[in-house]
């Protein structure tokens, strides 16, 4: 892979980035201009009210609208669909990440099938949420995945759009997108590299919502698990069924000398939940075969 042979797709989804969204496209065709990488760009227009749409076209970008805010996972999906590339970059439309660093990450592309930007600080909004929120759920991705994960959910990132299309069914339409694309890759083992970046805080208004991007997280690492690696959930579930059930009946034979129903009800439970396991785990090796 060279720079003269390879088209490259940035998208940009955007919602009412007028105070930003001038400057991020000047970095980014100002990058893009000084690697000789072919490309395009594409503003994803999430039914914005403020002209961002039009800012972005007097630039001479491609903008594809929605006629309503359907969501930035919906924006990125749509974007994705719209590009013509073999590689898409992703990032975002208000200051909050180094565009003069894609370069950067297409360099690493012959190797790996993504590159993520991971960022050095956290600079969102309502940080005393985030930080918390995001290392445990951080961990979580790493007990399903087996693999250090730097970034889970960074929205600057180069990918193969050959790969990247093969998920897009299970993508969500919140801000988990770039979140289940991280463990669709790593799940099943693609060749995902780390870069380190700046992140710097955003210019305007951000969509973020505690509550309901909170709980949007949690859902998209158990559906995310559910698709690729049901076991991690369901053998450590009938393993704890199955201990509390022999547990529970050695004390109630031999401490009280009165086994009870209710020991062979936790057993069952065990044993059903490990057969549900491995059914759900032949479901998704038949749904992923040739």
């Amino acid at each position: 892979m060279t720079n003269e042979d390879v088209y490259v797709s940035v998208i940009v989804p955007a919602y009412n980035e007028a105070a930003a969204i001038e400057s991020d496209l000047q970095a980014i065709i100002a990058a893009m201009d000084s690697s000789r990488y072919t490309y395009e760009v594409i503003v994803v227009d999430d039914g914005s009210t403020d002209g961002t749409g039009d800012l972005a076209e007097a630039m001479g970008v491609t903008v594809l609208r929605h006629t309503e805010n359907k969501g930035v996972g919906v924006a990125r999906t749509n974007g994705v669909r719209a590009a013509s590339g073999e590689i898409i970059v992703m990032t975002d439309a208000d200051n909050t990440y180094p565009n003069e660093d894609i370069p950067r990450l297409l360099e690493l592309m012959n190797r790996y099938d993504m590159v993520i930007g991971a960022r050095t600080r956290e600079a969102g909004t309502v940080p005393w949420l985030r930080k918390p929120v995001k290392e445990i759920i951080r961990r979580l991705a790493e007990y399903i995945t087996s693999e250090h994960i730097e970034d889970l959910n960074s929205g600057f990132r180069a990918m193969r759009k050959d790969i990247v299309t093969r998920y897009l069914n299970i993508t969500p339409e919140g801000h988990s997108w770039v979140g289940t694309m991280t463990l669709a890759f790593l799940s099943e083992k693609r060749d995902v590299a780390f870069i380190p970046i700046d992140y710097w805080p955003r210019t305007g208004r951000s969509t973020f919502h505690p509550i309901a991007d909170t709980y949007g997280y949690l859902m998209f690492i158990m559906k995310t698990i559910m698709y690729f690696k049901p076991l991690k959930v369901f053998v450590p579930l009938s393993g704890l069924f199955l201990t509390l059930g022999v547990i529970k009946g050695l004390y109630d034979s031999f401490i009280l000398h009165d086994f009870k129903e209710s020991e062979i009800v936790i057993l069952l439970t065990g044993v059903i939940i490990g057969v549900l396991g491995l059914l759900a785990d032949l479901v998704v090796k038949l749904h992923k075969s040739p």
